[in-house]
């Protein structure tokens, strides 16, 4: 099974679950929205993927919480990927044990086809 990770309204979410409808992928959707992303669920992340490719530094939530001037380490970006489930790089997809982080096409071919 794969599991989607994002909220629906995201392009990068709409085009990943384009993809998979397209191929014929069954989904299991969580919604950022109405679910609550746990410190786990960030750590898991973080050790099949990395931290720099889960934070979101250029999205708005980013500028709006001025989480530059607090120039953050590995732990302090964990702890507002926990609190904060908008600064998380979307979609999150767990397949097998992977962990894919954004949308790219060719690496979701290179995977799942």
């Amino acid at each position: 099974m794969i599991k989607v990770y994002g909220i629906k309204n995201c392009d990068s979410v709409k085009k990943a679950l384009k993809f998979f409808k397209e191929h014929d992928f069954e989904v299991d959707f969580f919604d950022f929205k109405k679910q609550e992303v746990t410190s786990s669920m960030i750590n898991h992340w973080v050790d099949n993927s990395s931290i720099d490719k889960l934070f979101n530094n250029r999205g708005t939530t980013y500028r709006n919480l001025k989480l530059k001037d607090l120039n953050l380490d590995e732990e302090g970006k964990k702890q507002w990927l926990s609190k904060e489930s908008m600064l998380i790089k979307r979609p999150v997809i767990e397949y097998n044990d992977k962990v894919i982080v954004g949308f790219d096409e060719q690496e979701y071919k290179n995977i799942f086809l």
